[in-house]
């Protein structure tokens, strides 16, 4: 009877820290990635968001299209969304980053128009009443009020970018998703906790990290919230 192999990885166990060790490099790779699609994918859904979200407020007619075309783009699967793209960005990141862009857009103009409309209407009276015109009135009253909301949002879609990367992996560019996807292909137990470990810190991280700017970025809240009995 011959004894079993005292390496983790030999013994293909879920927790290794020898595969930490020797795959150092790998693991790097993949979560920098990661970081890259998700970061890049909701700055331009957000670059996108703001303006059509302050659209659907300005004329209140656009509000339905806006919200029913983001919707739809929604709920396509994600799988579905990356075939429909591949014609025009091909095996490439950019097809990635313009499939989470779309899926995003629905949590960000939601959330900022909802914002937008719960500002309100004496507060933009006052503001021009003191001479604000639109331009002025909406990025020093209206957005900064909105931002709880529109943080929310981006929270939300932040995470969810986080979660979607991972099916990158199916042409390639997934972050860690391509080393579940191999790992899961070869059931290499250390490599997929691994890997589906560190998406979960990244998405808590990425929360916490955005919370916190919240509440930097809003400071009347926690001067609201601490006033309450």
């Amino acid at each position: 009877m011959t004894a079993p192999p005292d390496d983790c990885l030999a013994r293909n166990e879920w927790i290794c820290g020898e595969y930490l060790s020797t795959r150092r490099q790998i693991l790097l790779d993949a979560v920098v990635q990661h970081l890259q699609l998700t970061a890049l994918s909701v700055l331009i859904a957000l670059v996108i968001a703001v303006p059509l979200a302050v659209l659907a407020r300005r004329w209140g007619w656009a509000a339905g299209p806006v919200l029913a075309l983001t919707t739809i783009l929604y709920t396509i699967p994600s799988l579905a969304m990356f075939s429909l793209l591949l014609p025009v960005y091909g095996l490439s990141a950019s097809l990635v980053v313009a499939g989470l862009v779309l899926y995003s857009l629905t949590l960000l103009v939601r959330n900022i128009l909802a914002g937008l409309r719960a500002v309100p209407e004496d507060t933009r009276q006052a503001a021009r009443g003191m001479g604000y015109g639109p331009v002025r009135l909406l990025l020093a009253v209206e957005l900064p009020l909105a931002l709880p909301a529109a943080m929310a949002g981006l929270r939300i879609a932040t995470v969810s970018a986080v979660s979607l990367v991972t099916v990158g992996a199916i042409v390639g560019f997934g972050g860690l998703g391509n080393l579940i996807y191999a790992g899961m292909n070869t059931y290499f137990k250390a490599q997929v906790l691994t890997a589906s470990v560190l998406c979960v810190v990244i998405a808590v991280a990425a929360d916490m990290l955005l919370l916190g700017v919240q509440r930097l970025l809003t400071p009347w809240e926690r001067a609201s919230g601490a006033a309450r009995p």
